[in-house]
């Protein structure tokens, strides 16, 4: 498996070997050792979840209060979906900016964002799947949403996908005023629990 941080510190890539047959094929998409390897400490695995959109589904900005917030290592087990992730963290020298990936069930890439980052993706083919493993059960008091369509944030939507969001997605703040309201998480406590994980694990 091979596996790159992304220009966002602490959000990885992970692209596993396939292995096609006449019987169908047999992938990894997360693999522990290749996981520890690149981020310095295991995946602590709380809760699973399962996401099937239709073509032009955005789901996001998401992003869950830190400490402990919530890490997400995920990919799309059917169909493909443009994933987005948003450095959300005041105080991050890339706070505000955005890596995007092509997930699909060709090559099942993966992407890991660290706790206290940004997580939307839009789904490219109707009735995409996209399989996550999260660090923390959900807990909808820590969770908070920045709207994916922010004009300042300029996410690289594509043009010939109607959007189509949840009513609270499309209600969510700004990024401006999200940090004007002190909703953001603070990257000084974010990289606190980052180091928190990998002395635990040492």
């Amino acid at each position: 498996m091979q596996a790159r941080e992304l220009g966002i510190p602490d959000a990885y890539e992970f692209l596993p070997d396939s292995f096609p047959d006449d019987r169908g094929l047999f992938v990894a998409p997360f693999q522990e050792p290749a996981f520890t390897k690149a981020v310095g400490h295991p995946l602590d695995v709380a809760q699973t979840n399962h996401s099937v959109s239709r073509r032009g589904v955005i789901r996001g900005i998401h992003f869950a209060d830190t400490p402990p917030g919530q890490a997400k290592y995920l990919y799309c087990a059917r169909g493909a979906v443009l994933d987005v992730v948003v450095d959300v963290r005041v105080g991050s020298p890339t706070f505000g900016r955005h890596e995007a990936l092509r997930l699909d069930a060709t090559d099942y890439r993966a992407v890991y964002l660290s706790e206290g980052l940004g997580h939307a993706f839009l789904a490219l083919t109707e009735d995409a799947v996209t399989a996550y493993l999260c660090s923390t059960p959900y807990n909808p008091a820590a969770e908070h949403g920045i709207n994916p369509l922010d004009p300042a944030l300029d996410l690289p939507w594509p043009a010939d996908a109607e959007p189509v969001l949840s009513a609270k997605d499309a209600a969510a703040p700004t990024l401006d005023e999200a940090a004007a309201h002190g909703l953001l998480p603070r990257y000084e406590a974010c990289r606190a629990r980052y180091e928190q994980l990998r002395t635990h694990h040492g």
